[in-house]
């Protein structure tokens, strides 16, 4: 049990009984213990009234569950007698599940005090063991999205897997499910299904399938027509099916309205790009349209106003948009400022040179190669990276 609730509330607190035989003072809910309940029930009161009490005091002593949290969950769910709540709470210790996240699953998902355990909540853990969840990711999982429990297996998980399979190998599968639980309870007949029949009608390589289905869940299930009308903008745009970017305009285009990129192309146009440079810019890295005006406006303004770099240098390679201006920009171009002032890089060093690189070749490159010319190299690196 999870602690009791103390009757010795009612003797402290004066208190207007509702008529659910819930205490209110000061606008918070006090709520009776259930073994005090008894003696206060008043002999017309209705038996619906009853059943809340229980639910309600059941939810606080076996479930963990604040008193305000209890009033909200039996409203969701009434229950005379503790059978059932008690075969759920038992299977859930019995897999692994601890006190704080029975608490939590419950809160979020009363419901699943009803539910048959064999019958309906044993499946799905089985079938997600199955496919490669571990204990470790599965309870965790389950704990904070417990909707899987009330989803139906046989027409919503099993066809979502099933269907998952025709265009991941295992390992994405198992990728994908963790990545965007909720594409599980989607109904697959009438969204990636069809997204997907789209993809390969107009090209696109299932390698590319695979990786925009793994990497975007969300996206590819998607309802259909708003899919379509992406992919019909993509297309008209000019991208290539056969490359990533294809894909990656898509879930882009689908996390911003049409105004929206319009208003990015319109604010590219105010740092020195035509629409031409800015679409050309987009079909080299799509990304770059979805980052917000406020990191695009400090990243713009730091490599053309305060370092010096021509806004078309920018549009050339616009994967530097979405490079975190003070984790790596900053700290990057205080290195090569340092390493030119001293003559040990040439003056012209293009962007995409020390951006673009990993942190282990950026440090081979620039760091470490010239620790013997400037020794605090390194600290004034480290220094701006935490700064």
């Amino acid at each position: 049990m999870f602690g009791f609730l103390c009757s010795r509330q009612l003797e402290v607190l004066k208190h207007r009984r509702t008529h659910l035989g819930f205490l209110q003072q000061n606008g918070f809910f006090i709520v009776k213990s259930f073994t005090s309940v008894g003696s206060l029930v008043e002999s017309n009161e209705k038996p619906e009234e009853e059943k809340h009490y229980f639910a309600v005091s059941y939810l606080i002593n076996s479930c963990g569950l604040s008193a305000k949290s209890a009033i909200l969950a039996s409203q969701r769910v009434v229950f005379q007698n503790p059978e059932k709540p008690d075969s759920v709470l038992n299977f859930l210790k019995e897999n692994g599940f601890s006190n704080a996240q029975i608490s939590q699953i419950v809160r979020m998902h009363p419901q699943v005090l009803l539910a048959h355990p064999e019958k309906t909540l044993l499946p799905k853990i089985e079938l997600m063991r199955s496919i490669g969840v571990s204990s470790s990711d599965l309870i965790p999982i389950l704990s904070s999205k417990p909707f899987l429990f009330k989803t139906n297996l046989e027409k919503r998980i099993i066809p979502c897997y099933d269907f998952l399979k025709t265009v991941l190998v295992d390992e994405k599968v198992l990728k994908t499910f963790k990545r965007s639980t909720r594409s599980f309870l989607c109904d697959v007949t009438n969204t990636v299904a069809p997204n997907i029949a789209l993809l390969r009608q107009l090209g696109v390589p299932l390698s590319r399938i695979s990786f925009f289905v793994s990497s975007y869940p969300s996206v590819a299930f998607i309802k259909h027509t708003r899919f379509v009308e992406a992919a019909q903008q993509v297309t008209e745009i000019g991208f290539d099916p056969l490359k990533t970017e294809f894909v990656l305009a898509i879930q882009a285009l689908l996390k911003m309205s049409k105004q929206k990129l319009e208003s990015r192309l319109e604010l590219y146009k105010r740092w020195g790009w035509s629409r031409d440079t800015a679409l050309a810019a987009f079909k080299r890295h799509p990304n770059c349209m979805v980052v917000s005006e406020e990191n695009m406006t400090k990243t713009m303004d730091f490599l053309v106003n305060k370092s010096g770099w021509p806004s078309t240098d920018i549009a050339s390679i616009p994967r530097v948009i979405n490079i975190s201006l003070e984790k790596r920009i900053i700290p990057r171009w205080s290195v090569v400022q340092i390493l030119q002032a001293k003559g040990l890089v040439k003056n012209n060093l293009a962007l995409a040179t020390f951006l673009l690189p990993s942190e282990r070749v950026f440090l081979e490159k620039f760091v470490i190669r010239f620790r013997d010319d400037v020794p605090q190299l390194l600290k004034v690196y480290q220094g701006k990276m935490s700064a």
